[in-house]
């Protein structure tokens, strides 16, 4: 049985029915990574025979009757910046390829103490940093619609993975976009929770809206599972994290329905006037305009978050410094530009430019949260511009407007990182050029499960219009392709 293109959730229906044996997803899943990733180099480090090792446990522990947890025997990628216990995690860096930590972090103890089983690690940015899956150990990964664009970044592998049906749940994490960016690029699922929601014992400062840990899979119900797990407080190990929050997780595992024809939804195309591309525009338009119909109200919503970019980009260097600081002297040419120019960017800039943003941000924050004083849930693009060749780090330019630095085309995830809201990244279709369509579905803050519904309910909206249903990408004619990825080194 080929059920590597089951959900999660139809897969441990599946298995807890008996049509189907955690043995059987594995190698199907298996099977899926050794004919496609030599063409997307997405599942860098493997761990395919222990895999099969925990599945054959797995499908035991079953047929005993024993108490099992909610991903018992389902196959789980993690993200290269995420410790795993007894498997290289390289963090994309030449430094780190032949790290193999003691312990696992805790969003992996989670995802373990669930019963889930670890596949392997997914391609990444060096040191995450990037909305370009490129890295100088590993090479690019390659978008599954077409190897040859990027998969985004820095969740780029896992997102890859997924649209691939190399697995069907994989983990991510978020600063400026990176679960979103990856998920809006590979016509797959990513959720970005209010901070808090998920702990995150690796924080390097206390209280910031950054660096937040994330699930991804192909579809909301899926999402929401992993949320529901990787956001426990009571199993793996015990979370240490001063951002975190009481929170029963297990209020993810079932979303309550939403009756769309009663939505009140805001959009807006460009939040105010972020960098956003003439294409994506006309795309997000025409799909505004075949949502409208089906919810209550669809208004075009005056937010103005034209003051968020540059806010990012002070706070972003400043939180560079305190991670970054007591290694930089060590950087050689080779290392991440993007890294080096937000430490060299915060070297320069004054104190008092940092504390007003910090500032602007409280404003900014206030603002959107007003949003749903009138709204359910606002709207926007999930990412500026097109996919764009790997083999270009960023754009230069969107329309002739040339981008300031590496984040200056990423204003529209970033925006919401700055305000900290929680955001579902959610396929919608396919853009002109054929490759996939997002938007991202904004909500207020601590109203994740709400927000998950109301994605679920346009998932549905989106799954009956051919226009709209998230997009799958051709994967025997990919596995027909060269293997030009693998050996790309930047």
């Amino acid at each position: 049985m080929d059920s590597s293109a089951l959900s999660a959730c139809e897969a441990i229906d599946a298995m807890n029915s008996g049509d189907l044996s955690s043995t059987d997803l594995v190698d199907s899943c298996v099977q899926r990574i050794e004919q496609l990733d030599p063409v997307i180099n997405a599942m860098v480090v493997r761990d395919l025979e222990r895999a099969r090792a925990a599945a054959g446990e797995a499908d035991a522990a079953r047929a005993r009757g024993e108490s099992l947890g909610p991903l018992h025997g389902v196959p789980v990628a993690i993200k290269d910046l995420q410790p795993t216990a007894g498997l290289r995690t390289t963090y994309g860096s030449p430094a780190f390829a032949d790290n193999v930590p003691t312990e696992d972090a805790g969003i992996v103890a989670r995802i373990r103490a669930a019963g889930a089983i670890i596949i392997g690690k997914t391609n990444i940015p060096e040191r995450s940093i990037g909305a370009n899956t490129v890295n100088p150990l590993f090479g690019a990964t390659g978008n599954p619609f077409d190897p040859t664009l990027t998969c985004g970044g820095s969740s780029g592998g896992s997102a890859a993975a997924l649209a691939a049906q190399m697995v069907p749940l994989a983990t991510g994490s978020d600063h400026g976009g990176s679960v979103r960016i990856p998920a809006t690029y590979c016509g797959v699922v990513g959720h970005r929770a209010t901070p808090g929601t998920v702990p995150f014992e690796q924080r390097s400062m206390t209280q910031n809206f950054y660096s937040v840990q994330g699930p991804m899979a192909r579809t909301v119900a899926d999402t929401a599972l992993l949320l529901s797990v990787i956001a426990d407080r009571s199993t793996g190990t015990t979370p240490r994290d001063p951002m975190m929050f009481p929170l029963d997780a297990r209020q993810f595992r079932s979303l309550d329905p939403v009756d769309a024809s009663m939505l009140r939804v805001a959009v807006s195309e460009d939040l105010g006037g972020v960098l956003v591309s003439d294409a994506v525009r006309q795309t997000f338009r025409e799909r505004v305009a075949r949502i409208a119909p089906r919810v209550a109200v669809c208004d075009e919503h005056p937010i103005d978050l034209r003051r968020a970019p540059d806010v990012d980009w002070k706070i972003r260097s400043d939180i560079f410094v305190t991670q970054y600081h007591a290694e930089a002297a060590t950087w050689d040419d080779a290392f991440n530009p993007n890294i080096r120019q937000s430490y060299d960017a915060a070297l320069q800039m004054p104190m008092e430019e940092i504390a007003a943003a910090r500032r602007v941000q409280i404003e900014l924050n206030r603002q959107v949260q007003g949003i749903f004083d009138d709204y359910d849930v606002l709207l926007c693009p999930g990412v500026s511009v097109a996919p764009f060749p790997w083999i270009d780090r960023n754009p230069t330019h969107v329309d002739g407007v040339a981008v300031e630095n590496y984040m200056a085309w990423l204003a529209l995830t970033s925006s919401f990182s700055v305000v900290g809201h929680p955001v579902t990244a959610l396929p919608c279709g396919v853009d002109p050029n054929g490759t996939p369509f997002g938007i991202q579905v904004v909500g207020p803050m601590y109203g994740d499960r709400h927000q998950l519904g109301i994605a679920a309910a346009l998932e549905a909206i989106f799954d009956a219009d051919d226009e709209l249903r998230r997009p799958i990408p051709d994967l025997e004619r990919l596995a027909t392709l060269d293997a030009g990825c693998r050996d790309a080194r930047m």
